[in-house]
């Protein structure tokens, strides 16, 4: 519990910094070249499978994957699509659920598991993650869209921050209680309150604009840590 308090701190804490600082550094990581000759197999990416699914599926950490691939920041997983998994031996399939029967002569619908991360609001996206604006670089996207838009949980949570936040106006921070967060920013009005439990798709608010583009902006983190949410959302 005190690990998780205090990436809930952390993690408004560093918001705040960012906005105010404007500023943000990255990590470049491990080059791509020390994967070269690893080990690994090639998975063949099905319809609405995503980087972050296919780590979990593999037990692999999803930034070996994006590292040994060379995955630029605003790329989605295509259909039929090859990746290499380093460090595994067996080519596995990534878990998928039935959701409806169909007739005979005909294949069944698929969607992705009850955990996996969906999109808060339809819309273009016209911010990236590691964007360089200004004098920031973006650790989150920014989701064009029609101002009022209902905002839903991209995943289940609990709500450990609904308030204003300088620089990102009204906020919401779900906590998905297995070290993810979900960050929704630049809102005109908040549906619920701290200490809320919500379920994957509720509203949680209502789409503002920041100066006078109507968007929303989305952050998924790792305790304190951004991640790229187009690695975790599915391709639509």
């Amino acid at each position: 519990m005190r690990k998780i308090l205090y990436s809930v701190g952390s993690l408004v804490l560093g918001l705040a910094m960012i906005s105010a600082s404007g500023c943000m550094t990255v990590d470049s990581g491990m080059s791509s070249s020390a994967y070269r000759n690893q080990k690994g197999v090639n998975h063949k990416v099905q319809k609405g499978e995503t980087l972050w699914r296919i780590a979990k599926t593999y037990q692999v950490d999803i930034d070996d994957i994006i590292r040994s691939n060379n995955i630029p920041n605003g790329a989605h997983l295509e259909e039929n699509q090859l990746i290499f998994i380093p460090g595994v031996d067996n080519v596995r399939s990534v878990e998928r659920v039935v959701t409806s029967s169909t007739p005979p002569k005909s294949t069944a619908t698929f969607e992705p598991i009850k955990d996996d991360f969906g999109w808060p609001v339809k819309g273009r996206v016209s911010r990236y993650f590691g964007d360089q604006r200004s004098s920031y670089l973006s650790r989150g996207i920014g989701i064009e869209t029609m101002e009022g838009q209902p905002v839903v949980a991209s995943r289940q949570g609990k709500v450990v921050f609904a308030d204003y936040l300088a620089g990102y106006y009204y906020t919401v921070i779900l906590d998905h209680l297995d070290g993810y967060f979900t960050v929704y920013g630049f809102n005109s009005k908040l549906t619920v309150n701290l200490g809320d439990t919500v379920v994957k798709g509720e509203k949680i608010g209502l789409t503002g604009k920041k100066g006078n583009t109507p968007l929303l902006y989305f952050e998924i983190r790792r305790y304190a840590k951004a991640e790229n949410p187009l690695y975790f959302l599915p391709n639509i």
